[in-house]
């Protein structure tokens, strides 16, 4: 009854559309034509659910097919899984057999392969930084395979290999107490690759072109020191490359270069002089203006004193000489009794003084600042120490290194000063004063020889 009146339903809105359809058209239909309508609609209708109740039944017997296959192939992987899982399992079994057959077989060589690994990863470690490796390149990389492959596997060094090792050990020993020449490509200090000739000093020195070089053994390059060692040590790499076996003084560092890299790190004098500053500069500049003047002195009275011998030594009186202008004035003064002649005398001997001692009050004060200006050179960098360490802590030695080395250098550099200042006032002290005590005693004979005619 349901299904009648669903089918009514259905058919009038059917109808109810058509009509609609119709009045839109301007057709009218009666109703035996909308009676006849419905009928070939109801009609219709069930031949489309025929057809698809059709396909329906179709498509299920192919489903079904398809999920009887799917369901085959399961079966068939779930035994094949069990059969791969059966043999895993005994090619365990013999695995571990065949490991405990080869462990007994192998006995004392398995000790054998483990330190042929140890000794052949640490012997490429020392390949690496071997200058030797330099002229022989590539037995690092060899050891570090077979040391990896001996480690990552079970793999076992075959006879080949342990003879190589030993080979190269050998040649590495072999190669050490030997000094050769070769060529390769150096990387000089501005950076530019050229072909050189290199010196090679067993494994503990490369040099060419009398300049020492560094080996890395990571990149397989050569390359010269930035900063060289002293000048003796590059003329002994010059004359070393330049010998044809004679023997040559040369100096070597024999830890591999750790020496050497401290050597040229350490500052030149130049560098020295430039830690001191401002009041080290100012140290220098007044001892070589003092310097200037003890020369000036020097020479001056080394000339007055040959003057004075020659004059000493002649009877004829020149005053191109202290003691010939002394001794003129007896002759200006021939009446003079003697005591008038006695300050004659001295008043000329005054006169002389000042010529004999100038600038030797300079050379002394400068010999007492110097110290002092290196004092307060002292005290300024120990300020910059102090405020180093109030800003930054203890943590880092660079941090106070320059207030160190300002402390230090500027009272090397007072002492510097001042210690050959004192010398030089001295010395020309005393030759000054030799020269005037000559001319009071020649002035001393003229009195006496005058109060003898009186």
């Amino acid at each position: 009854m349901f299904k009648h009146m669903k089918f009514i339903a259905v058919g009038l809105a059917a109808a109810t559309f058509s009509f609609g359809a119709m009045a839109q058209n301007d057709r009218a239909l009666d109703l035996d034509a909308l009676l006849k309508q419905l009928e070939e609609g109801q009609f219709s209708q069930s031949q489309q659910n025929k057809q698809r109740e059709q396909e329906f039944m179709q498509k299920r017997a192919e489903q079904d097919s398809i999920l009887e296959d799917t369901r085959k192939q399961r079966d068939a992987r779930l035994q094949t899984s069990e059969q791969l899982e059966t043999q895993f399992e005994e090619n365990e079994f013999k695995l571990a057999d065949l490991n405990g057959a080869l462990d007994d077989r192998l006995g004392s060589l398995k000790e054998l392969f483990g330190v042929l690994q140890q000794v052949a990863g640490d012997t490429k470690n020392k390949f690496y930084n071997s200058m030797i490796s330099a002229q022989i390149p590539g037995r690092a990389a060899f050891l570090d395979q077979m040391a990896q492959e001996m480690g990552s596997s079970s793999k076992l060094a075959s006879i080949e290999e342990i003879e190589r090792v030993w080979f190269e050990m050998q040649r590495e020993m072999t190669e050490s107490g030997k000094v050769t020449k070769f060529n390769t490509n150096v990387v000089e200090a501005g950076g530019q690759k050229t072909n050189k000739e290199v010196v090679r000093v067993g494994p503990f020195a490369l040099v060419a072109d009398g300049k020492y070089l560094d080996f890395n053994g990571v990149t397989g390059t050569v390359a010269e020191l930035i900063r060289q060692p002293a000048d003796r040590y590059g003329d002994s790499a010059a004359e070393l490359q330049a010998s044809s076996g004679e023997m040559v003084e040369f100096g070597l560092d024999p830890t591999g270069g750790s020496i050497l890299g401290l050597l040229v790190q350490a500052p030149n004098l130049r560098e020295r002089i430039e830690q001191g500053g401002i009041v080290g500069y100012i140290i220098l500049i007044v001892g070589a203006f003092g310097l200037l003047l003890a020369l000036e002195r020097l020479v001056t009275l080394t000339l007055v004193k040959n003057k004075v011998n020659k004059q000493l030594k002649s009877k004829e009186i020149k005053e191109n000489n202290p003691l010939g202008r002394i001794l003129k004035v007896r002759e200006r003064h021939p009446n003079a009794d003697t005591e008038a002649l006695e300050l004659h005398l001295t008043e000329a001997i005054l006169g002389e003084v000042p010529k004999l001692s100038r600038n030797l009050t300079i050379i002394k004060i400068i010999s007492v600042v110097a110290p002092l200006m290196g004092l307060l050179g002292t005290v300024t960098g120990m300020i910059n120490t102090f405020q180093a360490i109030t800003l930054f802590g203890t943590g880092d030695p660079k941090l106070m290194a320059g207030g160190i080395s300002t402390a230090l250098v500027t009272t090397v550099l007072g002492l510097v000063v001042a210690i050959p200042m004192t010398l030089l006032y001295a010395m020309l002290n005393t030759r000054s004063k030799n020269i005037v005590y000559v001319l009071q005693e020649q002035a001393s004979g003229v009195i006496a020889e005058r109060a003898e005619r009186g």
